[in-house]
């Protein structure tokens, strides 16, 4: 029996009817895959946009995004998206200032916040929606937040220039 991983909660398989019947969908263990979590919508809350590699690319070219690498520190010492900062997903509510936000006396005030394309692991990386979901709770625009799912997975899996360099430290 192959290493069968969730596809969503705690299904592993979903059956579709075809033209030629039943069909079973699994989602197995391979080596393309970083991490094993769960599948995660393209738009894990309204208002955000999806980013693809050319949008990323993109946004890096551009001064009104940032590129933000919300893995944990280490994933980043393997391989990042050159020109990508680092905000881990745990700390984004203490950093919201790195990205255009300004501390109020009850919160965070986004009015100026940056346009920001974020990433983790892939489509089974719960580290950015995790954030987003902070973000926005925190105050932040969702239409600012730019969502490549794809994250490192898709990014490795296509041959695009990778960089191993230790996390910037923000100022927290």
């Amino acid at each position: 029996m192959p290493d069968l991983l969730k596809i969503t909660g705690d299904e592993t398989k979903l059956v579709v009817n075809t033209a030629d019947g039943p069909v079973e969908i699994i989602r197995q263990k391979n080596e393309m895959q970083l991490i094993t979590g769960v599948l995660q919508p393209i738009i894990p809350i309204p208002g955000i946009n999806p980013a693809g590699e050319l949008e990323v690319l993109a946004a890096l070219a551009d001064p009104e995004f940032l590129v933000v690498d919300m893995r944990e520190p280490e994933w980043r010492l393997k391989a990042t998206i050159p020109g990508s900062i680092s905000i881990p997903f745990s700390e984004v509510t203490h950093r919201l200032d790195e990205l255009g936000c300004s501390r109020a006396a009850k919160g965070w005030v986004c009015s100026s916040a940056k346009k920001v394309v974020a990433f983790c692991n892939g489509p089974a990386c719960p580290q950015s929606p995790s954030a987003f979901h902070t973000m926005v709770g925190d105050g932040f625009p969702p239409e600012r937040i730019y969502y490549y799912r794809g994250g490192m997975q898709d990014w490795l899996v296509l041959g695009l220039t990778t960089t191993a360099i230790p996390a910037r430290q923000g100022n927290h």
